[in-house]
Parts: structure tokens; C-alpha cells; sequence
């Protein structure tokens, strides 16, 4: 399933990241690899905030849909 349906709380690990070669780069740059944990801090209408590796990330819903937990 894809991360823009977790909930705000959830703790969750990435399966895969889809999406063009260019943008599965700029996720793994950001920390979004398979076998990483990331955890919601809240989700505003199509908007995310993720922790992920000590850091946190703003993602848009086409972003949040390209991660597969």
C-alpha cells in the first residue's frame, strides 16, 4: 500500500519506491530505501510530514504514492 494511506502515528517500513528512474533518486537521497523505517508526524488533507532517518520530510500526495510500505 502506499504511504499517503498511513495514518498520522504510524510507524511504518518501505517495501519498494516506484516512479521514474529520477524521482525513485531523489527519494533515496531524501532516505526513502527499502528496509528503512519511517514514521508519520502528521497528515494534513494531501500533505505529509515523515520522520525519516533522524530528518524530517514534507511529501505531497504524488511523492507520498510513489512510497510502498
Amino acid at each position: 500500500m502506499p504511504l499517503v494511506l498511513a495514518g498520522a502515528g504510524d510507524e511504518v517500513y518501505i517495501k519498494r519506491v516506484g516512479g521514474k528512474e529520477e524521482t525513485r533518486r531523489f527519494l533515496e537521497t531524501l532516505g526513502f530505501l527499502p528496509g528503512t523505517m519511517v514514521r508519520v508526524i502528521s497528515k494534513t488533507g494531501d500533505n505529509l510530514i515523515v520522520s525519516v532517518k533522524d530528518a524530517r520530510v514534507a511529501l505531497n500526495r504524488e511523492m507520498a504514492q510513489k512510497i510502498i510500505i
